[in-house]
């Protein structure tokens, strides 16, 4: 294809993208004041991101679990789609990734993700979640002895380090955003010691995390075109560190280090070095920063689980994963059929597209006594899906878990409680279930 008919047609593409982002936004808007359980139940479509942004989304995926926990959206802003609502429905198609593919060309993980390969390779940024075997575990393999248990039983300290300090700093009897203060800064300062840059950059570092997240959100960019000019940004700082650790003749054991030395990636084309940089640092940062958010808004809503806390210490790790579950971070994970299957007695064509709803899966009250409900102390709390299943399970779950608990032991050494101040402020996203704004009030012991 010519170059420029390439443009011609990326400018087309462009223009239609921002006018398509438009006319989406007015019509997710015009559906928050339907009720699900109104709507005839082939139109139910629970991809609206605003749904998840006023913290709307429960009647949705409840109907479904109830009456088509396999359900099919013919018309979405993303395309048809297959709707997986329960939690072994969500099992079965994480641990079949020979029939439920997670390649970029094929559609990738997220709603909406089909590219066109013949496009400007800058809009198309490969990575190594949306692979399947056997590049994926290649890829993967290169930086998984990062996250090992001996690997990670080496940081508490350092993590403990900051946590202290993070909560000393922190000012006590008066407001302050919780997620900007604690849940950024701690897990920013765990990114950059992951990809061994310097602190000062970490800032950088959630802001390309926070762009990835928002190239369609017209309140963070005027056009997608914007947003991954942004993105490019994150190549060019790295494409400095990789040069650096290229000369290392002892490899350190940094991110960057790992994919430069390792025989899989080594030799990445710029844009799948980016693809791979985004999905590490989006990796690091959403699912630990919004569970930690997600935990202090959850022990105000249930007082008397904050109080079982306070007073069985070693309720700790099971509160963490109950925090994980409820919160949900990673709220779908999409995938794209390699052939004709049948699920929950539905059948599915090839090539179509299939939706696991985490959050939904995590709420299914047939796995989950009370599930709405925030409880601590739950028997089978490690049983959610917060971290996906099978090949594609995130390869950070033990570095989360662990700040988690750590940052929860040294606020119940040194806080009576923490308070939640007003209404917490969601992301209009249908993939991280994000807040971005929790304000609190400190109470000292």
């Amino acid at each position: 294809m010519a170059e420029e008919e390439i443009l011609s047609r990326q400018q087309q593409i462009e223009e239609a993208r921002q006018k398509s982002n438009l006319e989406r936004h007015l019509s997710w808007r015009s559906m928050l004041s339907v009720d699900p359980f109104d709507l005839p139940l082939d139109e139910l479509d629970p991809s609206n991101p605003l749904l998840f942004e006023q913290d709307m989304y429960g009647d949705y995926f409840r109907r479904l679990r109830a009456e088509a926990p396999v359900h099919y959206c013919a018309d979405s802003a993303f395309g048809p789609y297959w709707s997986v609502c329960s939690h072994d429905g969500c099992m079965y198609v994480d641990s079949h990734h020979e029939t439920f593919s997670s390649d970029v060309h094929t559609g990738g993980i997220q709603l909406g993700g089909r590219v066109d390969p013949d496009l400007d390779p800058k809009y198309h940024l490969p990575m190594f979640i949306m692979a399947d075997p056997p590049k994926h575990e290649a890829q993967r393999n290169a930086v998984a002895p990062n996250f090992t248990m001996r690997n990670l039983s080496k940081m508490e300290v350092l993590i403990r380090q900051r946590v202290v300090d993070i909560l000393e700093s922190l000012p006590v009897g008066e407001n302050f955003n919780w997620v900007e203060k604690v849940s950024v800064e701690l897990t920013g300062r765990m990114l950059a010691t992951l990809f061994g840059i310097p602190q000062q950059d970490r800032d950088k570092l959630i802001y390309w995390s926070d762009a990835t997240q928002n190239l369609t959100n017209p309140e963070f960019f005027e056009s997608v075109a914007e947003g991954f000019e942004e993105l490019w940004h994150c190549w060019e700082y790295f494409a400095a560190v990789w040069e650096a650790r290229k000369k290392d003749k002892t490899p350190a054991d940094d991110l960057i280090s790992m994919l430069v030395h390792s025989e899989s990636t080594r030799s990445m084309p710029p844009n799948e070095y980016l693809g791979n940089l985004l999905l590490l640092i989006v990796g690091g940062n959403d699912t630990t920063r919004n569970s930690i958010s997600g935990s202090v808004l959850a022990l105000n809503r249930y007082p008397d689980e904050y109080r079982k806390l306070k007073q069985d210490l070693t309720l700790i790790p099971s509160m963490v994963s109950e925090a994980i579950r409820w919160q949900s971070p990673v709220i779908h994970m999409a995938r794209t059929t390699t052939c004709e299957t049948e699920l929950a007695g539905q059948r599915i064509g090839p090539l179509e597209r299939v939706v696991m709803w985490y959050i939904s899966g995590n709420r299914d009250e047939s796995v989950f006594d009370r599930a709405d409900d925030f409880v601590i102390d739950r028997p089978n709390v490690r049983n959610h899906l917060a971290f996906g299943f099978g090949i594609h399970r995130c390869l950070g779950n033990r570095l989360a878990e662990m700040q988690l608990r750590v940052l929860w032991e040294e606020i119940l050494r040194r806080f009576d409680r923490i308070e939640v101040a007003g209404d917490p402020i969601y992301q209009p996203s249908n993939f991280v279930h994000g807040i971005v704004d929790l304000p609190v009030r400190l109470v000292r012991r």
